[in-house]
């Protein structure tokens, strides 16, 4: 019996799969998974693409892309923000987000396949990464965003930048538990977060205009139960395109494959498993579906059966977006956008593993109503 995930009328175990090989075709032979053929990598997106190979079930290529972070890790513990083909840094910038996702990865490979000699082998990489992050915490426990080439650190905090690091702390504590090296001050930092998440808004740089800041404090439960609720409903009319996905920034008609599939992930986290499916059926658009390309650009650079296009622009004065809506970026298959899927519907099924990833709760987390994220949203009206 097949371990890979399948949702019914959305997607099946073979397309997953087809999608999962469509992104190791962009891993290169150091391990490196491009954004597209020929494109850059960003250590956040590189380990979002390597947990979606563990869900189809490649694990030696997640590994190689676990080992090409550990042979590239800075002495401080971090990553620079984009790297070339050539192995070139293209961004020398350190996202402290970037640095601390490797925690997350690497418990989830864990999961998915019981390893202990490779989690230990990646703990180091692991510890150094989160206790570099841990390093350029403000007063109020919050890591600052970013950190100059230079070594001169950035003034101010993100909302979406922390949310996913107290998830990746708490990651990082699950393993080193795990392999007998426990690391309890990470969950005890987390949970600082948290707290800042919920009281104090006031503490990150506004990005309102972006849709990851609305979800992505559900996604990561930093935010659960009734206020994660809450929060959905909130910004539901604002991001939410009926039939059509989620925009990646409030005031465009810009619909993005990764950003619908993460919110699916969020409705997921909240248990409300239909609208969570509903979301991944209006990503079916984005999926290229034959060897000439989607149906949505004739150019000869034609992604391969199972990518999908990052975004689509809609015209929301004809009806369903209409058919004059065109790719942004044009041409563009991502390889996080096709992992946002695989992990989306890994979550809602929860088939393997690891499918918990998000889902699980801790102890100083609470979780109580999983009613429906649209029960008090009203549709969009344009």
């Amino acid at each position: 019996m097949s371990t890979i995930p399948s949702l019914e009328g959305v997607i099946t175990a073979d397309e997953v799969r087809e999608t999962a090989d469509q992104l190791a075709s962009l891993q290169l032979p150091n391990g490196m998974i491009q954004w597209f053929p020929g494109g850059h990598s960003d250590p956040w997106n590189h380990i979002e693409s390597a947990m979606a190979l563990d869900v189809a079930g490649l694990h030696k290529e997640a590994e190689s892309a676990y080992e090409w972070l550990a042979d590239i890790q800075r002495p401080d513990g971090s990553w620079h923000n984009y790297y070339r083909p050539d192995g070139s840094v293209e961004d020398a910038k350190i996202d402290t987000n970037v640095c601390a996702y490797i925690a997350t990865g690497v418990w989830h490979h864990w999961r998915s396949t019981w390893d202990r000699g490779f989690a230990e082998n990646m703990w180091p990489t692991v510890e150094r990464a989160l206790d570099f992050v841990l390093s350029l915490r403000r007063d109020d426990g919050v890591p600052l965003w970013a950190v100059e080439p230079d070594g001169k650190p950035w003034d101010y905090a993100l909302l979406t930048g922390t949310a996913s690091i107290q998830h990746a702390l708490r990651c990082g504590a699950h393993l080193g538990e795990a392999i007998g090296s426990p690391r309890p001050e990470w969950s005890r930092a987390a949970a600082t977060m948290c707290e800042v998440i919920r009281s104090k808004p006031e503490a990150f740089e506004p990005k309102t205009r972006w849709a990851m800041d609305w979800y992505y404090p559900v996604l990561t439960s930093a935010l659960t139960g009734t206020a994660a609720k809450i929060r959905l409903e909130s910004g539901w009319d604002r991001f939410v395109i009926d039939g059509l996905g989620v925009r990646c920034v409030d005031d465009e008609p810009w619909i993005t494959a990764s950003e619908t599939a993460e919110c699916a992930l969020a409705c997921a986290v909240m248990g409300d498993v239909s609208t969570a499916t509903d979301l991944l059926k209006w990503v079916r658009p984005h999926r290229n579906t034959s060897a000439s390309g989607a149906p949505l650009t004739d150019s000869d650079n034609a992604a391969s059966p199972g990518a999908y296009w990052t975004g689509i622009v809609h015209n929301l004065s004809e009806p369903n977006g209409g058919p004059s809506r065109v790719l942004f970026p044009f041409d563009e298959h991502s390889s996080y956008t096709a992992a946002a899927v695989i992990l989306a519907v890994d979550a809602i099924t929860q088939k393997t593993q690891a499918s918990n990833l998000f889902v699980e709760r801790t102890g100083f987390l609470d979780s109580s109503d999983h009613s429906s994220i649209r029960e008090s949203a009203s549709p969009r009206v344009e």
